[in-house]
């Protein structure tokens, strides 16, 4: 019989029964939560890298220090949340590595930029491209925002993460987050007019 602990059930972690079980020992479970978390961890990896096979290899490691480090994991957080820290944490270490990184931490920046018009949210369709040419032209517009904005809207709007386990993720308020999503959305928007 498998018991979760306090801090996990207060959690309410979806991933918590998974986490406990293979904790207790049974490793073949893991291969459960690299099933349910591979997509996210790789959408924000190629996100972030903008590099289909360097974010295959980088959601491999991030999938192993998971497993290796299991046993830290003291569920204060949902695993999920825990999850995409690493990733981020990962893809960031190999961002500092090239030659030009854009940090995603906070610079103090976000009062800099304000958008040029201010329209409202809703689609035309006689203004829009075929929906396919739409979701690339979003795609790439999404891979031209620095960093911290472009993380936060994979996080939220691709990942449809919440964003309390965005927030705890990227080590924000909640309220930073929502600045920063709401910042990357018109920086967006704007791009893509």
């Amino acid at each position: 019989e498998i018991r979760l602990t306090a801090e996990a059930v207060v959690c309410d972690d979806p991933d918590a029964e998974i986490v406990a079980r293979v904790k207790a020992g049974n490793s073949e479970a893991f291969a459960e939560l690299v099933r349910r978390h591979t997509r996210k961890v790789f959408a924000t990896l190629f996100g972030l890298l903008r590099d289909a096979e360097e974010a295959r290899d980088v959601s491999q490691e991030v999938f192993l220090k998971a497993f290796e480090n299991l046993s830290r994991f003291e569920g204060r957080s949902k695993f999920s949340s825990w999850l995409m820290s690493i990733a981020i944490n990962s893809g960031t270490e190999i961002l500092r590595q090239r030659k030009h990184f854009e940090p995603i931490e906070d610079e103090g920046d976000e009062d800099d930029w304000r958008p040029i018009q201010i329209q409202e949210w809703s689609d035309n369709p006689e203004q829009c491209f075929a929906r396919e040419e739409m979701i690339e032209l979003v795609r790439k517009g999404i891979m031209r925002l620095p960093n911290k904005y472009r993380v936060a809207l994979l996080l939220r709007d691709v990942s449809q993460m919440p964003t309390d386990d965005a927030a705890e993720t990227l080590g924000l308020s909640v309220p930073a987050l929502k600045a920063r999503v709401l910042r990357g959305r018109l920086m967006l928007r704007e791009a893509l007019a």
